[in-house]
């Protein structure tokens, strides 16, 4: 008899890739890095990455983060066009230089729009990315938050943005992490929270707004760890006797 065994508590195959939801810290280590760039990072890939996509007809930039902390690597990702932003209303949405939106016909006269001689015309993914800035830059109330080469960041030209990795190599971005088709890591865009203070209630709102769901299974309590699955117990159908069945 040969058997190589091993304890009932130690997991030898089966397990697959570990997985992981819930709030954590990450730090941003890369911005649409290159092949080359992404083996330097110890992140295996066969060929350079396509960092454009087609939906609908339509071309999208996808402005691309790798993230990092002691657990999980990662990648998120948000779809930029050099095209303005417009509601299903035709309304624009507007930004101006400390980060602030609004949606409006024409140049925002509200009373409490800051800064209005600065806005301007948003384009698409351009408010995602600065929410995701003034977290990770861990910017102030009213302090700027814009950049230069927009009209080029949209369009793929990333230079102004990887100078940011560098400058904020030390600064940590809080993300809520989910799992997607049960194989996939997925990072929540429509809140990014900051290390102090953790405002983790400002996830909760958000994910409880019908328009900022997030299309991922996570972790309900949010918490931090190895993603488990929820199975869905099937329940048989019940079955019924007849008279006329046949019994053996």
């Amino acid at each position: 008899m040969a058997i190589k065994s091993n304890s009932s508590e130690q997991e030898v195959s089966g397990g697959g890739i570990t997985l992981y939801s819930g709030l954590a810290n990450f730090n941003v280590i890369a911005i649409n890095p290159t092949m080359t760039e992404l083996h330097t990072l110890g992140i295996n890939v066969k060929q350079d990455p396509n960092y454009y996509v087609e939906f609908n007809g339509e071309e999208y930039f996808k402005l691309t983060f790798w993230v990092k902390n002691e657990d999980l690597t990662t990648r998120m990702e948000i779809l930029m066009q050099s095209k303005e932003k417009v509601s299903k209303t035709g309304k624009h949405q507007w930004l101006n230089n400390i980060g602030q939106d609004t949606w409006s016909d024409g140049v925002p006269t509200y009373d409490w729009y800051k800064n209005p001689e600065t806005a301007r015309k948003a384009y698409t993914g351009e408010y995602t990315l600065i929410n995701f800035v003034k977290a990770w830059a861990n910017v102030a109330y009213g302090d700027e938050v814009m950049f230069d080469t927009m009209d080029k960041i949209v369009k793929g030209d990333v230079t102004e943005l990887k100078a940011l990795v560098t400058m904020l190599a030390n600064n940590q971005v809080r993300l809520l992490i989910g799992v997607k088709d049960g194989k996939y890591q997925n990072v929540y865009l429509h809140n990014f929270g900051r290390v102090k203070p953790q405002r983790d209630d400002l996830f909760v709102k958000a994910l409880n707004d019908e328009y900022k769901t997030f299309n991922a299974e996570f972790n309900t309590d949010l918490a931090w760890g190895t993603f488990v699955p929820q199975l869905a117990v099937v329940t048989p159908d019940e079955e019924t006797v007849s008279e006329n069945d046949t019994w053996v």
